[in-house]
């Protein structure tokens, strides 16, 4: 166990994350913009060619054969430029790959129709499975199939995407986003009907937008509504609703009218369009108001405040959360009587009254503007501004970014009213990203871990759920985080004496060829290895896979081909990093090398949560070791 523990040391000064260019933007014939040329004159410390490799390591999921060269011949502000206009970045491949996916293709409510929750089905066939008729025995198993299959398409497509795209800077920040405003799959069973629809359609094309657009989209996306519970928050007993305050018509910026997803009232202004045929508007208020609700719920008022835009720190108090809960009562989804899904804003369960929210007042007898004008203030707080750029820092440059950097970074975002992309580049290419201190001092999360070694390898993208499954075997599973504050974002949370074994054994897993569309022996370049004295091959594996760099420590065991941690079983952690108790008192997701629950297999022994794993030789064993290196383990 010294041994590992030893291992555990070195992490923070060892390795090289896998690098990646993006073969789309090298193709681009696009002049760098003012800003590209701006930033390439200021003074960086990293050389020339660990400039190549930085921004390859932490702008993408991982190095692919021949990206370096392609990044270095189109240089690397040209590069980052490019990388952050995405939409000029041919992505075909990805396009037609997805094409075949049905959660990708077919909208939410259509989806559920055609696969509906199981057990809600098994309700309505009567809900004794022993007394189903056969035709219905046969819906029941065909809604628990496409269910499965939604599930697989969902948390297999992040890994596909990752893997695949040629917009890299892009699949990185949908990745950052959508953990910044995570949502969890099983937090109802209409949850997992929702989530390809954010993540294609809220999350990822506004991922290099306006930070007040993201935030919009989200409010209003299902999978936020039902994950935080706004969709069944109302005006409090007593408090004035704002049907009940005389207004007929069509209320404020779109909120009854179609384009905002609202609903028409009786009363003037085109009454009664958009609703399904046969029903009238006074059928579809009453409706609405006869919805059972608990009352005001605070918890995406408080998440709103705390998680996506001022941080805990950011000057809010209880009453704000209190108050901006009230603005987005009546924020919620179509019931099934109007076609089911979507955003829909209710006035019947409205809070009408008076609001004031962070020193700003919100008249009383209004509708939608209430939640408008909230997203409004809190997406141009200047906590805001400051409590973003920190985390968009902190993913791309330190786990302890310097105030100097989130500082021009919150200028960025306040100068262009929350443009991320303009944020973005004021951080990765900055002095600091490109310091001697930012070099390989970030540990890749799980998903980073698989994806960079897919990548690296040549993988094709895995149209199973058996990689993303190796994600959750890792300790993160995919939409899997049950608190709203997502997966950490920085190495000491992810690294400790469980989880180094666990991808040291991922190492040999993926090296025995355990993975679809993967192979040790047929990676690009492993064929002019494999003639070659040992030596040689280790020289080529250490420039493959971690960057030509490699520890005195990694190279002994790529040169004694043995494990050094071979049947050594991986611990619960210390108490000194065992997870705080999750949000609300509930039990926090499992921790990477933390006990698992009852009833889940353990970590460690031989190949651990991954099986028994095979002996492997020959080049087969040197990829292996060189992916459990602590130097793949880093970025």
């Amino acid at each position: 166990m010294s041994r590992l523990l030893r291992l555990a040391t070195l992490l923070p000064t060892l390795g090289l994350a896998a690098t990646t260019a993006c073969r789309g933007g090298s193709s681009i014939g696009v002049s760098p913009s003012p800003e590209a040329m701006a930033a390439a004159a200021e003074p960086r410390e990293q050389t020339a060619d660990q400039q190549v490799r930085h921004v390859l390591s932490r702008l993408t999921f991982g190095a692919r054969a021949g990206d370096v060269e392609r990044v270095r011949a189109m240089g690397v502000d040209r590069w980052i430029d490019a990388q952050l206009h995405p939409e000029r970045i041919d992505d075909s491949r990805v396009e037609q790959f997805f094409a075949g996916y049905e959660s990708y293709t077919t909208s939410a409510d259509e989806l559920q129709r055609k696969y509906p929750p199981p057990q809600q089905l098994l309700n309505r066939l009567g809900g004794d499975r022993d007394k189903l008729s056969a035709s219905d025995s046969a819906l029941l198993q065909q809604a628990q199939m496409g269910v499965r299959k939604l599930t697989g398409e969902i948390e297999g497509g992040r890994v596909a995407r990752a893997v695949l795209s040629e917009r890299q800077l892009q699949e990185v920040l949908a990745d950052f986003w959508l953990n910044h405003f995570t949502v969890y799959i099983q937090k109802s069973p209409q949850e997992r009907f929702q989530i390809a629809d954010y993540e294609n359609r809220t999350i990822r094309p506004r991922a290099l937008g306006k930070f007040r657009d993201l935030l919009g989209a989200v409010a209003k996306s299902p999978a936020m509504l039902i994950y935080l519970d706004n969709w069944q928050s109302q005006a409090d007993s007593g408090r004035p609703r704002l049907v009940a305050a005389g207004r007929g018509g069509r209320l404020g910026r779109g909120g009854l009218g179609a384009g905002r997803g609202g609903l028409p009232l009786p009363g003037r202004g085109g009454a009664g369009r958009g609703l399904p045929a046969g029903v009238t508007p006074e059928m579809a208020q009453q409706m609405l108001a006869n919805r059972p609700r608990p009352g005001l719920n605070e918890n995406y008022g408080r998440e709103l405040l705390e998680l996506h835009t001022l941080g805990v720190d950011g000057g809010y108090t209880q009453q704000d959360v209190i108050e901006v809960a009230r603005a987005l009562t009546g924020w919620t989804i179509r019931p099934p009587q109007l076609g089911g899904g979507g955003f829909l804003f209710n006035p019947a369960t409205h809070d009408a009254g008076e609001k004031v929210v962070l020193g700003q007042k919100l008249a009383a007898g209004r509708g939608i503007e209430d939640g408008e004008d909230v997203l409004d203030i809190v997406s141009r707080h200047p906590s805001t501004a400051r409590y973003i750029s920190f985390k968009l820092a902190r993913r791309f440059v330190s786990d302890t970014p310097s105030a100097g950097l989130v500082e021009r970074a919150a200028a960025a975002f306040t100068r262009t009213d929350g443009d991320i992309r303009a944020v973005v580049r004021t951080i990765v290419t900055s002095p600091e990203f490109f310091s001697r201190a930012a070099w390989r001092s970030k540990v890749k999360s799980p998903f980073e871990v698989v994806t960079s070694a897919l990548r690296a390898l040549g993988a094709q993208p895995d149209a199973t759920p058996r990689t993303a499954q190796v994600v959750s075997m890792l300790g993160q599973p995919i939409y899997g985080h049950q608190a709203p504050n997502g997966w950490p974002e920085t190495g000491d949370q992810w690294m400790n004496t469980g989880a180094i074994l666990n991808r040291i054994n991922f190492g040999t897993m993926i090296a025995a060829n355990r993975l679809p569309g993967v192979s040790a022996t047929e990676w690009p370049g492993a064929e002019k290895l494999r003639d070659l004295p040992l030596e040689q091959q280790v020289d080529g594996v250490i420039a493959a896979f971690l960057g030509g760099e490699a520890s005195s420590d990694t190279r002994a065991v790529l040169m004694k081909g043995e494990n050094p941690l071979g049947g050594m079983s991986a611990a619960a952690p210390d108490s000194a990093m065992a997870p705080p108790r999750g949000r609300g008192g509930a039990p926090p997701p499992l921790r990477p090398g933390a006990a698992p629950p009852p009833g889940q297999p353990p970590f460690g022994g031989r190949g651990g949560a991954f099986g028994r794993l095979p002996a492997l030789r020959g080049l087969p064993l040197l990829v292996g070791l060189a992916i459990g290196s602590p130097e793949f383990q880093r970025r």
